[in-house]
């Protein structure tokens, strides 16, 4: 065997053992957990856009169409992400089950969040509400009255939906439970863990979960209470 082939071998089996250890997985799911909250953030931003009106929003969906190349690879990109996520986040959970087989006699929460302990079975819920939400407004299966191209008026229509409205408010948040936990989360899989700097870490993350939830709750709400019509 070569050299080069040495080395690329060696680099291979090297990418593996880290993807096989505990803080390659932690490291996985913070970096694929940054991507997915900018999407996050942008998906809101774009969205807010209703309160500009129906032009406007329908505007901006009519952008997104045109540029197909940046959209295919924004969700390929989102797709490979997930499955990175998810995948790393099951396993991490398989390897945590396996060093303790025997389960506690009494389990307590000492030093964890109601929302670290969610994390692992909110993350399939959200999956799910990722599946209902693209048969819902991008492909319509799930819209009571789906138009394309109608993105404002399919908007207000699957709001006026009670229980759709509550599906995805239930699903922010514990979105926002969610991204809480794995925001401060992510600052100590890189290495950032420190008693001075923790509880600002939290609070930072607090704050921006909160607004995405804020943001993405408004709508279903402003719908229902017909400020948006």
């Amino acid at each position: 065997m070569s050299a080069a082939a040495t080395a690329l071998t060696g680099k291979s089996a090297e990418r593996f053992r880290f993807w096989d250890s505990p803080i390659g997985k932690k490291a996985v799911m913070a970096a694929t957990g940054f991507i997915l909250f900018g999407f996050v953030t942008g998906h809101m931003l774009g969205n807010l856009q209703i309160y500009l009106g129906p032009e406007k929003l329908d505007a901006y969906a009519e952008f997104l169409q045109q540029t197909k190349g940046l959209l295919w690879g924004a969700r390929i990109t989102l797709l490979i992400c997930v499955a990175l996520h998810v995948t790393a986040a099951i396993q991490l959970a398989l390897l945590q089950k396996k060093a303790r087989p025997q389960a506690y006699v009494k389990k307590t929460s000492a030093g964890s969040s109601y929302a670290s302990r969610t994390m692992y079975w909110s993350g399939p819920i959200l999956l799910a509400f990722i599946v209902f939400h693209l048969l819902h407004f991008t492909t319509g299966q799930a819209h009571p009255d789906f138009q394309h191209g109608a993105v404002y008026r399919n908007v207000v229509t699957g709001f006026q939906s009670a229980p759709a409205s509550l599906f995805y408010i239930v699903a922010m948040l514990l979105l926002g439970a969610h991204l809480y936990h794995g925001i401060w989360s992510m600052f100590q899989s890189v290495g950032i863990n420190h008693p001075k700097y923790t509880p600002v870490f939290k609070k930072l993350a607090a704050l921006m979960a909160a607004v995405l939830v804020g943001g993405n709750v408004s709508i279903p709400v402003a719908v229902m209470t017909g400020l948006i019509r």
